[in-house]
């Protein structure tokens, strides 16, 4: 059994999640809308993914058995049933809006001004569903000059401040090799669906949401960075200076590299006792006090660097464990897939997908001990549920049996 309670290595059967009951439609593509859509079918919604008939962008990204069903694309769109509609056709229009009397969620993250232009904005969709959750995943928030404009994450991480991080650590700015916006943005999307969704449970008001990629993450920076700027007027400037010094680690051992927060007066006395260096925080004011060391980041980085290859990796950890000195071993991207911890807790499953073979799936991380997050379905082929979501829709009875790539009928 997995730690959800599943038999592991098999789908689970039904919705256990705190969301079940909950109908979702997903215009969402690429990132930051399918991995906040996709947290909220791990946790029970029933998730219809609305496509165009070219496909979510990221199905065609990586290395696949089907070149239309890359990792990206894999990781990000479970639990989710795929429709394919064609939005700019009236016909595709009206199969969206014949759903939206049993939605309980629609979440796109097109630019507002292109759902208005198709007639699916707020006022539209409300005129069908008054306590429907809308909810628009933007780039830049509607106030502002820079409203409409295209975002990608790399844009978003020079923009908040993420890219300039690194030029004041090393000279030149660049980005964080991962989709860090996206995916943070990504969560502050989910949790406001959720919070509008438990509003509406106690009052039975819906809602229009705007959640813009460039303020959440400017704010998510600057709770890190405000520094001196946290009062008016400044005391100094904006930083935190020990995640900003270029000794913060990791650091090379005798035979490898750790990660290793030295952080406490307590860490400090047993560190520099283990390196044979006993006095040294009464020695150098630089290392005296908790203060003193983040004032002194870059001394006391270099200090770590200097120490730590006098003893092998193994020897750090049994150091660190016994007197609690927080503490990590390098992994690479490989040795993630065999880390004795996630071992132990079944952090990887082994699911056949119906036409991909063997998947390598992650659960979901968060237990919950009465509403169980599950996995019921991998990620869908282009339309394959097209057939299943209108089953049942008098409305769509002309053309809900054609095929999803029929040119003449959804797209």
């Amino acid at each position: 059994m997995d730690e959800q309670g599943f038999p592991a290595g098999q789908l689970a059967e039904r919705a256990t999640g705190p969301l079940a009951g909950v109908r979702v439609l997903d215009l969402t593509t690429v990132v930051m809308g399918p991995a906040a859509t996709q947290i909220l079918g791990d946790l029970g919604a029933d998730v219809i993914k609305v496509e165009s008939p070219g496909g979510d962008s990221m199905r065609w990204v990586g290395p696949a058995h089907d070149p239309s069903m890359g990792p990206l694309f894999l990781q990000a769109n479970r639990n989710k049933r795929s429709v394919v509609l064609d939005l700019k056709s009236e016909e595709g229009k009206a199969a969206l809006l014949s759903l939206v009397p049993d939605a309980d969620v629609l979440v796109y993250n097109v630019r507002p001004q292109a759902m208005t232009r198709l007639g699916l904005g707020y006022d539209d969709v409300r005129a069908i569903n008054p306590s429907i959750i809308y909810a628009g995943a933007v780039g830049y928030g509607s106030d502002g000059p820079n409203t409409g404009q295209a975002v990608y994450d790399d844009l978003i991480q020079a923009a908040a401040g993420i890219a300039g991080l690194f030029e004041a650590i090393d000279g030149a700015p660049r980005y964080a090799p991962v989709n860090i916006c996206d995916r943070t943005v990504g969560l502050y999307l989910a949790i406001s669906l959720v919070s509008a969704l438990y509003h509406r449970e106690r009052t039975g008001e819906g809602q229009e949401i705007e959640v813009p990629m460039f303020e959440t993450m400017a704010a998510h920076v600057l709770a890190d960075h405000m520094g001196g700027r946290a009062v008016s007027p400044p005391l100094g400037a904006p930083g935190y200076k020990r995640l900003m010094s270029r000794h913060r680690g990791p650091y090379p051992t005798k035979d490898g590299y750790l990660s290793i927060v030295v952080y406490t007066d307590k860490h400090w006395r047993a560190f520099t006792r283990f390196v044979g260096d006993p006095t040294k925080m009464q020695d150098d004011p630089r290392f005296a006090t908790q203060e003193m060391r983040t004032r002194n980041a870059d001394e006391a980085g270099r200090y770590l660097a200097a120490k730590m290859p006098t003893h092998t990796t193994e020897e750090w950890l049994a150091f660190c464990k016994e007197i609690d000195v927080p503490v990590a071993r390098v992994n690479s991207l490989e040795q993630i897939f065999t880390d004795p911890h996630l071992t132990a807790v079944n952090m990887f499953s082994e699911i056949e997908h119906p036409t991909e073979g063997a998947l390598v799936v992650p659960r979901f991380p968060v237990k919950f001990s009465r509403t169980p997050a599950s996995i019921r379905r991998l990620a869908p082929t282009l339309g394959q549920h097209t057939a299943e979501v209108f089953a049942g829709n008098d409305n769509m009875a002309g053309w809900r049996e054609r095929p999803a790539n029929d040119e003449g009928g959804m797209e």
